[in-house]
């Protein structure tokens, strides 16, 4: 088993963390947020001064922020001061591809491994251990790191060099978001056809309108008893957060002089239903929006 420091333990990171402790791995882990620290000691997790005393003695460093300019103040903020020659740094959090690869460079400069590994699969993937890993770096650290996230996903995915983890993360979600408001569409102009919310799920299910946006995370409550439409749309993974993804997808796009326009309406919407007070809600919120957009005109 291997000694990892965790830094960053919100809503992800926490449940990732609890996962490695579970798996037997000795963890000790750092947040700014003292209420993310008790949490996490209550399910095993060694509670850090400090990042650098996180890392200290560490073989593996896994880190889960909310942006690529706290991924980079992390790493070139003295961890890499603080941990052993060799030690493996694996980024999950889901940042912009630059940045990803300006982490990698500031490993590289410290002889360190390193690895972008952002997740799919959200809090209940997190908390359940089923999360998809899509990593990026060089094949020794992906082969090292390999054991450590098997402790937390089920699908560890190497999508290639340095960087290639996050331009797979945000493509998946772009493809997420763009469905996501399609199956909210199909329920919306159902509902005003008279047909109901069962009878539409019945026939898109299995037919050619499927996809995982309607099947596992169906916006109407009802069909998917797990779906967040279930909770009164407590988020799985928030509209925010979703509002996030797109619009690193459409800077990616945007550098990569790629033609996104179903990326770029998604993104418009997704601001537009954050907008209306919808950002902590789950992305399949967005029918809110969609519907009231319906009733103004």
């Amino acid at each position: 088993m291997s000694k990892i420091g965790f830094i960053g333990l919100g809503l992800m990171g926490n449940p990732m963390a609890a996962n490695l402790v579970k798996a037997g791995h000795e963890v000790a882990g750092f947040d700014l947020n003292a209420a993310n620290l008790q949490k996490a000691g209550g399910a095993g997790v060694g509670i850090a001064k400090s990042a650098a005393d996180a890392v200290t003695g560490a073989d593996v460093v896994v880190t889960m922020l909310p942006a690529g300019k706290d991924t980079l103040a992390v790493w070139g903020g003295g961890v890499m001061t603080a941990a052993k020659p060799g030690t493996l740094f694996i980024d999950s959090s889901t940042i912009d591809v630059g940045s990803a690869r300006g982490a990698h460079e500031i490993a590289a400069k410290a002889k360190m491994l390193s690895l972008d590994a952002p997740v799919s699969g959200g809090v209940g993937g997190a908390e359940a251990g089923t999360l998809t890993f899509m990593c990026g770096g060089a094949a020794p650290a992906f082969d090292k790191a390999k054991p450590v996230l098997e402790a937390m996903g089920k699908r560890i995915v190497h999508c290639g060099d340095a960087g290639a983890g996050q331009a797979a993360k945000i493509c998946n979600n772009m493809i997420l978001g763009i469905s996501m408001i399609g199956v909210c569409e199909a329920f919306a102009l159902a509902e005003k056809l008279g047909l109901s919310h069962q009878a539409l799920y019945d026939v898109a299910s299995t037919s050619s309108g499927q996809c995982w946006s309607l099947t596992s995370y169906c916006p109407v409550p009802g069909p998917v008893p797990a779906a967040p439409s279930n909770r009164e749309y407590k988020p799985g993974f928030s509209s925010a957060l979703m509002l996030k993804d797109l619009k690193l997808a459409q800077e990616a796009s945007s550098a990569a002089g790629a033609v996104t326009p179903m990326g770029a309406m998604a993104a418009q919407l997704y601001a537009l239903s954050n907008a209306w007070g919808q950002a902590g809600v789950d992305f399949s919120g967005i029918i809110h929006t969609i519907r009231g957009m319906q009733e103004k005109k």
